[in-house]
């Protein structure tokens, strides 16, 4: 199946979201995330290296998609001269608006390599072909 990323201005503003962060950031900004779709799913990729799965948190409510993430860092060094012992942490959270024609019991996520992907698939109503819609001469 081919995915065309998302890059029509109404479409990819269906998926706004601002992102939340708490106050340690591990990330310097919100993770990248991708959006792309084809004629049977929405797509969302999202970046998320050094985390695993047990520490992602994805919620439906609220008329969006909700995708937490945790990650925990720490690094100890012993040399002969000095002794070095520090900890990460950070957090994030991020909304996405959905779109209508979304079959929100068949959404899916994936956990590969630190990239999340929540296949959102499309109702067999948003599937249907387009409609043409014939323009008359006004009287």
């Amino acid at each position: 199946r081919k995915l065309a990323p998302v890059d029509v201005p109404w479409v990819a503003a269906m998926f706004e979201g601002e992102p939340m962060w708490r106050e340690e950031m591990m990330w310097g900004s919100a993770p990248a995330v991708d959006i792309a779709e084809s004629d049977k799913v929405f797509e969302l990729t999202a970046e998320l290296p050094g985390m695993d799965e047990k520490s992602i948190e994805i919620k439906l409510g609220n008329g969006g998609l909700t995708i937490r993430g945790e990650k925990a860092q720490e690094k100890e060094e012993k040399k002969r001269n000095y002794y070095l012992h520090e900890r990460h942490f950070g957090s994030f959270e991020r909304f996405f608006r959905l779109p209508e024609g979304i079959d929100v019991d068949r959404i899916e996520a994936t956990f590969k390599k630190g990239l999340l992907t929540v296949t959102l698939p499309k109702t067999v109503e948003a599937q249907k072909a387009e409609k043409k819609i014939e323009v008359k001469t006004a009287a």
